[in-house]
């Protein structure tokens, strides 16, 4: 019983084979999916993601505008967006954040983009799902100053930042989740980290089709293999690869109220 609870197949690689993607999942052992249903509008994921949403009853979405696109972010693409967070299998606002590796929207438009849409999500009573990268002391900032008195925060996505990082967002009430990057080989520092994350905060992902994990890397990644994030933290915590799975699971519902 696991929960892929990040994943974009809606990315234009598993165009010819979504659902044997999913199905593969399924079997092993994958219950439930998070879509995110991106405003990604070169390969329009808004509505491919949706089309999953729609046509699967495990696979649950969320929208919002990643800082990469800030700078494409205006009112018309605003107003799609609050559309598509009425449906009921919305259940979370994003992937939405900062990323000051790759700067793809200046840092100004990052940060404004990021605040409306932490008005927006807050509107509609959704948690956060956040991306983070080299933006750890404006992102916390801005969390303590605009997302403050939430039931329901929501969650450091693909988790690979500081352990002052990983702290400040557990004591904002945020999940962690990590994604097949805590199983590569030179990364254990954030297995260190991921050692020390409270049980009841933990999540797990693919994030893909990135960052497929060992022994899969360098391939496209897919849902089934959060099976693998799974097991390096099971050995990591000492607790059967079964119980992360029914841990994370049990996260999973109750930040996004699902039965």
């Amino acid at each position: 019983m696991f929960v892929d609870s990040h994943c974009h197949v809606d990315f234009h690689s598993y165009a010819d084979e979504r659902p044997a993607v999913l199905d593969r999942a399924r079997a092993a052992g994958v219950e439930m999916f998070l879509e995110i249903c991106g405003g990604d509008l070169e390969r329009d994921s808004l509505t491919v993601g949706m089309e999953l949403v729609e046509g699967n009853s495990d696979v649950f979405g969320a929208v919002g505008v990643h800082p990469h696109d800030a700078k494409a972010y205006n009112e018309a693409l605003e107003e799609r967006i609050i559309a598509i967070a009425g449906h009921p299998k919305i259940v979370a606002w994003g992937e939405i954040g900062l990323d000051y590796y790759y700067d793809n929207s200046p840092r100004d438009v990052q940060q404004r983009v990021f605040i409306r849409q932490m008005e927006l999500a807050r509107e509609h009573n959704l948690p956060l799902i956040l991306h983070i990268r080299d933006a750890d002391d404006d992102m916390v900032a801005l969390l303590r100053e605009h997302w403050t008195g939430v039931a329901r925060p929501g969650i450091f996505h693909c988790f690979s930042g500081s352990r002052p990082l990983m702290e400040a967002g557990i004591e904002l009430g945020f999940h962690i989740s990590f994604s097949g990057n805590v199983t590569f080989k030179k990364a254990q520092d954030l297995r260190d980290i991921a050692k020390d994350v409270p049980l009841d905060r933990l999540l797990i992902e693919t994030d893909c089709p990135f960052l497929s994990p060992e022994p899969f890397r360098g391939k496209r990644n897919e849902p089934a293999r959060v099976v693998e994030v799974a097991r390096c933290l099971s050995g990591l915590r000492d607790l059967p690869m079964e119980e992360i799975g029914r841990i994370t699971t049990a996260n999973f519902k109750r930040l996004f109220e699902l039965a």
